[in-house]
């Protein structure tokens, strides 16, 4: 079975199918995965892929994906389609497969197209396959993963998401079909009244194979008969683009992920008090004949849940308006879902509700804790056990309350409750607190934090990059963490890094981003030896990319600019500041609005001198040698003044810190020597030679030095930061609930 062979050839084909990319070159779009340097381009090419499953909506181009695959793989490739096929087919696969591996050593690929369709036992018999390497597979499927695919099978596959295409990649698509003559229309002289391209485009939403198919429909119903002969002018109208396509059909499945899409982001636009996202929202699942009383019932949840007793009468108002709902019905009904949602968007908000949950995981953890003998039923066991003594009954006292202990002896002081600063919790809040103080009284709580781990797919891959981080001097390491804090990029950015030296700003690049791509730029071939030898036991297809050149902008030259850069990392490559405006001129060439640039450079003259190192008479001599060098070395005549200017006429937002560090640096011959030649010979008596050097070599000093660490974070950065942490954090969560 070939889900790639078509009964229709040729202009009988469906446009869509016949304008299927046959290579990577004509694939548009997906630049998350499939960008220069993105993992999933790289397994392609290098025909290394491991079980993979592509997720996304309808027309993104998973099959056109896996067809790419079949079109460029050594391996055998074969197909099932979920829908049609059965175990048995999967039986026939896999028997086929062990044969090919066992007479010719031929590897195969397994596309199953809409896996989400089989069962869980379809899915198990699949497993063992996968498991062993009888198979690769590539599942694609519109659902997600994390809940309808086999928690096994995704564990053993990476999940690559593809998403809506853009309006750009859609106006490509179209015109590609346009020039395209042996596919397309090239062969005709296509035209299009204004706004009718564009209107195909935006009712297509992010759905090439939609807006091709309306393409087609456009174009061949505009002529009188087709095909027309060579040539022929075909005049496209507004009205003819409007009817190809029709309205925009609502995407909706009330059984599918993008029902629970929908209202989370209605839900989300509740709490977040949007008004008019939350309008949206609900037009959409009204539009798409979702059930009332299951929107209904959200709001009831969200109305406890984010207002809470920021405003008690929510709850009233949400279950006012279901209930006048049922009496009234559809469509006069939409109002009062209209009144409880715009309620609920303005209402001021607490999730101090939450602290529900709180108390029941400890009620779980304290499951076997006594009820304090105070608080346990006096009306049974008051004479023998002493139950119900020493209880304080608040109606007896002043304002109705009494400080006594309420919570089991080993919770006290436990507090689950955090009233709100809005609304009815406002009034609350201060006599909240402070009669909590009063029972606490001198009890100090101490809130452990709670910390998620999440452990990686390749194990072997972190234990290499923790080790290869670990072996630096105690201040490298200092400018490393500084250069890094609190810097974040998507799972699958291309990262720079600029004098690698033997990896130090390198591996926590390759640690942020593994399904990314690195290329690192080294002087030596000695630093390139010590790279490759610390990720010697990586697959190929982690290890990044090596240019070994003395001089870091014929390196950037050899890059090109074709690369999407998340992160620009580089380490001393302005301690020659007269080279420096070159230098960042390139770095800013290679960067984008979104790229996080983060520099460290020496400072030397805030370093320790090595006439601080020297005694009597020769010192005077080096301290005077030292006035001439540091003021008209390049290296070491600049201040922090003249560096900060130099950076922010490059990059206007980068910000500057400065770490001194102390270390005890060995001192020995040949560095003294060297020393000597270079600097100091010129400036001081030839005599004082031997002196010098043998004052200095093969000693242990106490070296200061200066580091200026220099951040360049764009606004755009930061918030595709925050989004990238925010998806991660649901994704994992996700997995956890399945």
């Amino acid at each position: 079975m070939d889900l790639f062979e078509s009964s229709m050839k040729g202009e009988n084909e469906p446009l869509a199918s016949r304008m299927r990319p046959r290579s990577l070159d004509e694939y548009v779009g997906q630049e998350h995965i499939l960008g220069k340097g993105r993992l999933l381009r790289r397994a392609i090419q290098l025909d290394q892929l491991s079980s993979i499953i592509f997720y996304g909506p309808p027309g993104t181009g998973k099959t056109t994906l896996a067809r790419v695959i079949a079109n460029t793989t050594k391996a055998h490739f074969s197909t099932l389609n979920a829908v049609l096929a059965g175990t048995k087919d999967l039986e026939a696969e896999i028997k086929e497969a062990k044969e090919r591996r066992a007479l010719y050593g031929m590897r195969t690929i397994l596309f199953i197209d809409e896996v989400h369709r089989w069962n869980k036992r379809q899915q198990d018999a699949l497993l063992p396959w996968v498991e062993n390497g009888t198979v690769i597979l590539i599942g694609a499927t519109t659902e997600n993963p994390y809940f309808e695919v086999n928690a096994a099978l995704v564990s053993r596959s990476r999940v690559f998401q593809l998403k809506k295409l853009e309006e750009k990649d859609l106006f490509r698509i179209a015109y590609d079909a346009l020039e395209d003559k042996e596919r397309g229309y090239g062969k005709y002289n296509v035209r299009f009244e204004n706004g009718a391209l564009e209107h195909l485009v935006s009712v297509a939403a992010g759905d090439a194979r939609s807006l091709l198919n309306a393409l087609q429909l456009a174009v061949e119903t505009s002529v009188d008969h087709f095909p027309p002969t060579d040539g022929t002018e075909i005049y496209i109208s507004k009205e003819a683009a409007e009817e190809s396509i029709q309205q925009k059909a609502v995407l909706y499945d009330k059984e599918g992920d993008y029902h629970f899409d929908v209202i989370s982001a209605f839900i989300k636009s509740i709490r977040g008090s949007d008004p008019d996202a939350a309008l949206y929202w609900l037009a959409k699942m009204v539009s798409a004949g979702e059930d009332p009383r299951f929107i209904f019932r959200r709001m009831l949840i969200s109305a406890a849940e984010d207002i809470g007793l920021a405003d008690p009468n929510a709850i009233t108002v949400v279950e006012s308006c279901a209930s006048a709902f049922d009496r009234i019905g559809l469509p006069e009904g939409r109002f009062h879902l209209t009144e409880a949602a715009l309620y609920l968007s303005t209402a001021k908000k607490s999730n101090s509700t939450l602290g529900f949950f709180d108390a029941l995981s400890d009620v779980e953890k304290e499951a076997r804790d006594e009820v304090p003998s105070h608080l346990k039923d006096e009306s049974r066991d008051s004479d023998a056990f002493g139950h119900g003594k020493g209880y304080l009954y608040p109606h007896s006292y002043k304002d109705h309350w009494v400080a006594q202990q309420y919570l089991p002896s080993s919770l006290v002081g436990k507090i689950y409750y955090h009233p709100g600063s809005l609304g009815y919790e406002e009034s609350i809040k201060e006599s909240v607190i402070e009669r909590r103080m009063q029972q606490l009284e001198s009890i100090n709580i101490a809130e452990d934090d709670e910390v998620l781990t999440w452990s990686p797919q390749d194990r072997n891959r972190e234990q290499w990059l923790n080790r290869a981080m670990m072996g630096r001097s105690i201040a490298l390491r200092k400018i490393r963490d500084e250069l890094y804090r609190d810097i974040s990029i998507p799972r699958h950015s291309n990262s720079l890094v600029i004098n690698a030296g033997t990896g130090l700003l390198l591996y926590p690049a390759l640690k942020m981003s593994p399904e990314g791509y690195a290329i690192a730029i080294v002087r030596k071939k000695e630093e390139e030896d010590a790279i490759s030898h610390v990720l010697s036991e990586l697959d190929d297809i982690y290890k990044p990319e090596i240019i070994i050149d003395p001089s870091y902008l014929d390196a950037l030259e050899r890059i090109g600019n074709d690369y999407d850069f998340s992160l620009i990392a580089a380490r001393d490559i302005l301690i020659d500041l007269g080279k420096g405006n070159e230098i960042l001129k390139t770095i800013k060439e290679k960067a984008n609005a979104k790229t996080v640039i983060i520099i460290s450079s020496s400072v030397s003259s805030k370093a320790s001198r090595l006439s601080s190192f020297l005694t009597s008479g020769i010192r005077r001599e080096a301290e005077k040698a030292e006035e001439h060098i540091y003021s008209s070395s390049p290296l070491s005549s600049w201040k922090e003044e003249d560096l900060e200017k130099l950076v922010l006429s490059y990059f206007p937002s980068a910000s500057f810190d400065y770490i001194t560090s102390k270390e005890i640096r060995h001192i020995d011959g040949k560095a003294a020597l060297s020393w000597w030649e270079k600097s100091y010979s010129r400036y001081m008596d030839p005599s004082l030679k031997d002196e010098f050097v043998s004052m200095l070599k093969d000693r242990d000093v106490e070296f200061t030095s200066c580091s200026a660490i220099i951040r360049v974070v764009p606004e755009r950065a930061k918030a595709d930061t925050e989004a990238a942490r925010k998806e991660w954090k649901e994704t994992v969560s996700k997995t956890h609930m399945k």
